[in-house]
């Protein structure tokens, strides 16, 4: 979580975002299964994901975009994201330990407003991308 506000003047081009960790458990995947209402059962049911020729339940890809998400929101406060997009890359699996990558690409003033664009990706602990995207925060000034 943001211990204190970032600035636009403060941040510059390259800079990486605090890392966030996060082992998936079963229990992550029933949990969200319930908050979202996904109850496909590749997701919980080993016997169905088995038999359908998967090595195991996988995760939801809801779920990882979130743990992105919380990683930008981390770096730039509640409330600064204006954009955020991501790609699927690869499923995810249950212990599989996660960490995140936030990247500041551009800093510009668009619309008003101090922009800062961000590259960002959810990878396993072998460097496999899960979840690669985009993104678009509005910092405020110092001045």
């Amino acid at each position: 979580m943001v211990t204190e506000q970032l600035y636009f003047e403060d941040v510059t081009e390259g800079e990486e975002g605090p890392v966030l960790t996060h082992k998936l458990t079963r229990t992550d995947l029933v949990r969200y299964a319930g908050a979202s209402g996904d109850f496909n059962p590749m997701h919980h049911d080993e016997t169905k994901a088995v038999a359908a020729g998967l090595p195991s339940v996988f995760g939801h890809g809801m779920y990882s975009a979130g743990l992105l998400a919380t990683a930008i929101t981390n770096f730039v406060g509640v409330g600064h994201l204006r954009e955020y997009s991501v790609r699927f890359v690869k499923q995810t699996w249950p212990d599989e330990v996660f960490k995140t990558r936030v990247v500041v690409t551009a800093k510009r003033k668009a619309r008003g407003e101090n922009l800062v664009d961000l590259e960002c990706s959810l990878a396993n602990a072998d460097g496999e991308v899960k979840v690669s995207g985009e993104a678009t925060a509005a910092l405020p000034s110092r001045g």
